[in-house]
């Protein structure tokens, strides 16, 4: 799966996943960040999308550190998971 699916499969599962009635999935920045001032999530969000991603995806978040990394933006949410992937 090339990038652009894996970032268009996560803007779903982000909106499907967590119920966003308010948001289209390409509306979704890429590069915004997915927490607070983006999407507005909050830390149960935050918690349902690792369980999701995890499950999707097939791989892990292992601590909190990784995961602020791993989900600053859909940008670097895609990379991870492609990192891993390999």
């Amino acid at each position: 799966m090339n990038k652009a699916e894996l970032k268009s499969q996560l803007k779903t599962l982000m909106v499907e996943g967590l119920k966003l009635e308010d948001v289209q999935p390409e509306e979704i920045d890429d590069a915004a960040p997915i927490f607070v001032e983006g999407l507005g999530l909050d830390s149960i969000d935050a918690l349902e999308l690792v369980v999701l991603v995890e499950e999707k995806f097939r791989v892990v978040i292992p601590d909190e550190e990784v995961g602020k990394v791993a989900f600053a933006s859909v940008n670097a949410l895609a990379d991870y998971i492609a990192a891993q992937q390999t």
